[in-house]
């Protein structure tokens, strides 16, 4: 079957090749992949700017339907759609591992970086990183994003009802965060630059207040960074309050230079929350059900396989706000 390959070092070692077709063994599933979104940490791993082991099929926002089980004991998830958690291993020994922070395990392998992922027709994946979807949604490919964003905001709750919210950066995450923070009683805006004008528009069109201005200095309770730029950070922490909440929901992919002194001089709290654990896939679903976010409207182009280059260019330039590979399309 063919696959985008991180092969080597550079943007020139991504390519499309012919891998097997891959066999699930006892305790894993193949998936027959719907769609798989292109995300920033795949432009990262692109210019080596976050781990992994080549050659690797990349993705891993990923939505399918199980294809086929390693044992007869899994048999009823076969047929069933379904969105994926990322990790393929962690070593269930160390300290985080037993505090059920298996995000933070040295030595977890995820697939799409380290483990072969979803820009391909099929993919395996452990059992117990299933999680059943209804319908057939496309916006559901964006389960383990919001479930990203819900580790960042959910556990403890971030933002409290009436407080002012600003998020930077209206691209996937930007988008997704808006959308957890109005759930958790937030008043959201969402802030771009002029050439977002389209992200904008559909943020606008899902209810939020959006800004291509830099916001008034100390005017938001809570300051959510998506970006994963240091001006938008830098913008972020001038517009947060005095004991304010800043939260880095964006990788920025580098040493970056920030004003960190407003942490000392504002007094404020400074979170994040990297990748997910299944307590935040429980409440990212739980948002899917309940309809407190709306994820197909975010969802603006789907490519095949074979223009993966135009899917990745989509999110170097900012075009739209997340852009899919359906490896099943001709």
């Amino acid at each position: 079957m063919s696959a985008v390959l991180k092969t080597a070092r550079g943007e020139a070692g991504v390519e499309l090749a012919e891998v097997d077709v891959p066999e699930p063994v006892p305790g894993f599933a193949r998936l027959r992949v719907i769609a798989t979104g292109v995300c920033g940490t795949d432009i990262h791993i692109a210019r080596d700017e976050y781990g992994y082991d080549a050659p690797v099929v990349m993705g891993h926002e990923i939505l399918g339907d199980v294809d086929a089980v390693g044992d007869d004991a899994d048999r009823h998830w076969v047929s069933r759609r379904v969105a994926t958690e990322t990790y393929f291993s962690t070593c269930g020994r160390c300290d985080w591992c037993r505090d059920g922070r298996v995000n933070l395990c040295p030595n977890r392998r995820s697939i799409g970086s380290f483990e072969n992922g979803g820009f391909a027709p099929y993919v395996v994946v452990p059992i117990g990183n299933l999680h059943g979807v209804a319908g057939e949604s496309i916006g559901a490919v964006l389960a383990e994003p919001l479930a990203c964003v819900a580790q960042c905001l959910c556990d403890p709750a971030v933002v409290n009802p009436g407080d002012e919210v600003l998020v930077v950066g209206p691209g996937a995450m930007g988008q997704l965060s808006a959308q957890v923070a109005r759930a958790q009683g937030g008043t959201v805006t969402l802030a771009g630059l002029p050439h977002d004008d389209g992200r904008l528009r559909v943020a606008r069109e899902l209810g939020f207040s959006t800004t291509t201005q830099t916001p008034d200095a100390e005017s938001f309770d809570v300051v959510l960074e998506a970006s994963g730029s240091a001006p938008g950070a830098a913008r972020a922490l001038s517009a947060v309050k005095r004991a304010g909440r800043y939260v880095q929901v964006g990788i920025f992919g580098r040493d970056v230079a920030l004003p960190i002194d407003a942490v000392l001089y504002k007094e404020l709290t400074v979170t994040s929350g990297f990748a997910s654990t299944p307590a935040s896939w429980r409440r990212a679903l739980m948002l899917m059900e309940q309809g407190l976010v709306e994820l197909d409207p975010l969802v603006t182009e789907s490519v095949p396989l074979a223009e993966w280059e135009r899917a990745f260019e989509s999110i170097r330039a900012g075009n739209g706000i997340k852009t899919v590979i359906d490896p099943q399309a001709e």
